[in-house]
């Protein structure tokens, strides 16, 4: 049985040997690092292709359009764990040669790739993304991609997003090259162990929720009770959020060590001291002084976070509380989820809620690397494909150029989120852009810039300036600001392995509190005319320019805005955004606002992605798609999902479901995913599987046939609605009510008084319900011949529509508001109708007696044809109301999209 080898003989012997055979060398060194690192040898690998879950030479086949188009093998392959391309530099003298850093600037740095430009490194790592691609989709994406020069290091890459976009050094520029002698620290040795074993530990995310949840609990503490004693809650939020980044300050080094730690421990013994001593730190902060309180000079921080900086009178065991938050691992804190919880923290109504219901990482960074990383990237490897020209044609200074000319692309790359929130989308952009700038670093180091070059470009680096945002509420604004500095701060660190000069914070003004899609003279204070409130002159505001616009706006249905936004604005919105229907739900007007920048002459804007509601697919929704998808100038979808979870759910409620759409200008093919399993959406580590289609996207989110554009039968017009709408309680009545009314007394009441159902009547036991119906009958008749109805609906349904908004529900108050009376011919003469409730987990059709009046959640379908109902009832209009738009969620039955169902039939339309 072969002996593991010891770890400073493995050191030793692959040193010595390095240059030699790859093909030869690889599987025993691979081997070797196996018993050095305690994990277990590949296995042998066997006939069956599919069952070779960890070994060596793993077979796969590369496919293009679903064709085969080539075969390759995988140098070591773990499933769900890694894909590893193994080379072999080879030193003086041979056809691969490689000249040592000393050879270049006269002096060596081991931590630096032993060569100017190392293109077998980059094609090894191309490579593996290849192999990657190519395995079995039930195998997915494996989080992390090796690569191996056998006898001199191992870099490695990781995507946790389970997408295989966004492969980027792990964990950052600092240290995803792993050199032998590195083996002799042991945290890297179990990091690598790790990625054999349990891959999804390294993920910063999984740590990020419980130590962002612990840090934001404690700061919730002393909120809370500093709201209790009377202080203005706005000013204790600046309060806590000074102090929440002076502890960040203190771990990123940019405090001296354990400093303001010490302080509160000092503090928590004597709390008089508290206000005097960190106010006083806090002007040292933002002047760049001596702090008394830690007896030592700081940084200048500048900004406006600790301009006219207040500390409050504390408590012990408030003190104890931040000291607590002070000695937490701040760099284990992910600020895109930090952002979230603070602002939880510091609401009063949310406070209780704390980290039970925020939106997983991993979903943000789904549409972020559609979005803005998957072009940036194509532009690199663009860049690195004409680099490796330059090289062959020996010209270093213009390979040199150009990748110093990407980096300048890349720090002027702008951001937009019209709806930042606390800033989660902007974090997550700008932590993506800054790996990426650490490979442009890296290629630059490569390709000859010295030491002093890249010092040089120390102030010229992506950073919050180029990161826009707008936001109505302005302590979420306040936190996004907060959140992008915190992650500057610590990608800086990571990629230049440095601190930033002064100042630290700068206040660059790019996130801007403010109403994206509504403005007017005198915003945000409406004018008070005849003691009625008006906007004057409404219009649409400017947005910032930008190359990408990526975000999550507010989600308010076409038909709650009325009672969620109010009269006046409501009416200015619809003013000023004629073009668009007036049951729009409220975050298509961000999407279209985007469209119409993207496809404007001249845009700089490449792309945007946005998260909608998931009736993006149904017809009001999609209408404001179809007009950009087909316009003169008209855009594509490059990537949709079309029903995706987006909050973590709780015990007392589900995941908010979205879509999400990312557009680009011009025709093109896109990626369509749906989800084809969801599990663990109630933790912090929730697992959504995709399944992927290519094609020409379509308004209503399908690849394929657009069904949206079939035509209309004639022969179905009016012959399904959904039933009338009542506004108004005072129309539904007992038996015994209607009875009191005059039902079997008064003659013809019997034509409307009837019986009543709504959806809940149709899936549970019926209430027995009737329905006051006075269709057809002016006011003067009701009076007259029904008195006792009369008296009824002028008590209980009159008060009721006067108050309602509708010139025409009061005026005709005593008729139902929709009354449907388009429905009523298409029923009449008929025994019975074919009915079903809208939206529902089971989708059932049934026949209700023609006596009966549905409700507005009842779509009733003008027939009394078994074979009618037995269609109706088939697989083949199920996926018929597929098509339309209509899935609710994963595993469940559609909803039916009434008239779209029945006018239409499911053949295109001829051009």
């Amino acid at each position: 049985m072969t002996q593991p080898v010891p770890l400073e003989t493995f050191i030793t012997r692959w040193q010595a040997n390095r240059g030699g055979q790859e093909r030869a060398n690889y599987a025993l060194f691979l081997s070797e690092l196996c018993d050095v690192l305690g994990v277990t040898r590949p296995d042998p690998a066997g006939p069956d292709t599919a069952m070779n879950a960890y070994v060596l030479e793993r077979a796969v086949t590369f496919r293009e359009a679903g064709d085969r188009i080539g075969n390759g093998r995988i140098d070591l392959y773990k499933r769900g764990c890694f894909v590893l391309e193994a080379k072999q530099t080879r030193w003086k003298g041979g056809p691969k040669e490689i000249l040592a850093e000393k050879d270049l600037f006269g002096e060596e740095d081991t931590k630096s790739r032993t060569n100017k430009w190392d293109v077998a490194a980059r094609n090894a790592r191309a490579q593996a993304e290849n192999y990657a691609r190519a395995l079995p989709v039930s195998e997915g994406w494996p989080p992390f991609i090796l690569v191996c020069d056998v006898g001199h290091c191992i870099e490695v890459f990781a995507d946790f997003s389970g997408q295989g976009k966004n492969y980027a050094q792990f964990p950052d520029r600092q240290g995803f090259r792993i050199l032998l002698e590195d083996l002799r620290n042991p945290e890297i040795c179990t990091r690598l162990a790790k990625i054999w074993t349990d891959p999804h530990s390294l993920d910063p995310t999984r740590h990020a929720v419980s130590a962002s949840r612990q840090i934001a609990g404690y700061l919730a503490e002393v909120s809370k009770r500093l709201e209790a004693a009377k202080h203005n809650p706005e000013e204790v939020a600046h309060f806590l959020m000074r102090c929440l980044f002076t502890m960040f300050a203190e771990d990123m080094e940019l405090l001296p060590e354990n400093s303001f730690s010490n302080l509160l421990e000092r503090c928590v013994q004597d709390p008089k001291k508290f206000p005097p001593m960190v106010e006083q730190l806090w002007q040292a902060m933002d002047k760049g002084q001596f702090a008394y309180g830690i007896e030592s000079e700081v940084r200048r921080f500048n900004g406006s976070l600790f301009r006219n900086a207040r500390a409050f009178p504390l408590q012990r065991e408030d003190i104890g509380a931040l000291l607590t938050a002070a000695k937490a691992n701040w760099t284990e804190v992910d600020p895109s989820i930090f952002g979230t919880l603070l602002e939880q923290a510091l609401d009063p109504k949310e406070r209780s809620r704390l980290g039970a219901h925020y939106t997983p990482r991993a979903y943000v960074e789904r549409l972020v690397i559609a979005t803005v990383i998957e072009p940036l990237r194509a532009d690199w490897s663009a860049t690195l494909a004409t680099i490796e020209k330059l090289k062959g044609d020996n010209d270093a200074a213009g390979a040199l150029k150009l990748a110093s000319d990407f980096l300048d692309q890349l720090v002027n790359t702008r951001v937009l989120d019209p709806a930042c929130g606390t800033g989660n989308f902007l974090y997550v952009a700008l932590e993506l852009m800054k790996r990426l700038e650490g490979e442009v670093l890296e290629a630059l180091a490569n390709l000859g810039a010295g030491q002093e070059v890249l010092r040089g470009l120390t102030s010229h680096e992506v950073d919050p300036q180029q990161f826009h945002g707008l936001e109505l509420n302005p302590r979420a604004r306040q936190i996004a600001e907060l959140v992008l500095w915190i992650g500057f701060l610590q990608w800086h660190k990571r990629n230049r392995g440095e601190l930033p000069s002064d100042p630290v914070l700068r206040d660059y003004g790019n996130i801007r509190q403010g109403d994206a899609v509504l403005t007017w003279d005198g915003y945000p204070v409406p004018k008070i005319v005849d003691g009625k409130e008006i906007l004057p002159k409404p219009r649409r505001p400017d947005w910032p320019e930008a190359e990408f616009i990526v975000g999550n706006p507010p989600f308010i249905g076409g038909k709650d805005m009325r009672s969620k936004l109010g009269d006046t604005y409501t009416e200015a919105l619809w003013g000023v955004h004629s073009h668009m229907n007036d049951s729009a739900d409220f975050v298509m007007y961000w999407w279209d606002r985007a469209a119409e920048i993207l496809t404007r002459k001249g845009t700089k804007l490449r792309r945007f992605g946005l998260v909608t509601t998931n009736s993006i697919t149904q017809v009001f929704q999609r209408r404001v798609v179809e007009r950009h998808l087909t316009a003169k100038t008209p855009l594509s979808l490059v990537m949709a999902i079309g029903d995706h979870p987006w909050t973590k759910a709780t015990k007392d409620s589900a995941a908010v479901r979205i879509a999400m759409t990312v557009a680009e200008a011009g025709t093109h093919e896109g990626l369509l995913f749906d989800v084809t399993r969801e599990a663990g959406l109630d933790t912090d580590d929730p697992v959504v599987e995709l399944r992927e289609v290519k094609g020409r996207i379509n308004a209503d989110l399908t690849v394929g046939v657009d069904v949206t554009q079939a035509a209309a039968m004639k022969a179905n017009d009016g012959i399904c609605s959904p039933g009338v709408k009542l506004h108004g309680s005072g129309f539904i009545v007992t038996p015994s009510e209607a009875a009191h009314l005059g039902l079997g007394k008064r003659p013809g009441l019997e034509k409307h008084i009837r019986q009543y159902r709504n959806g809940r009547d149709l899936t549970n036991t019926p209430r027995g319900v009737m329905v006051i119906d006075l269709f057809g009958l002016d006011e003067a008749q009701v009076r007259w011949e029904f008195p006792e109805v009369y008296q009824h609906i002028l008590q209980t349904v009159k008060p009721e529509r006067d108050a309602n908004n509708r010139d025409s529900y009061k005026k005709l108050w005593w008729i139902h508001g929709e009354p449907r009376k388009d429905l009523r011919p298409a029923l009449a003469n008929l025994p019975r109708y074919i009915a079903t409730v809208e939206t529902a987990k089971h989708r059932i059709f049934q026949f209700l007696d023609a006596e009966i009046l549905p409700d507005n959640m009842i779509v009733a379908i003008a027939s009394d044809d078994p074979f009618h109902l037995g269609v109706l009832s088939s697989r083949f209009h199920e996926a018929w109301m597929l098509s339309q738009g209509g899935t609710l969620h994963v595993g469940r039955s559609p909803a039916l999209y009434k008239v779209a169902m029945f006018r239409p039939v499911p053949v295109p339309r001829l051009r």
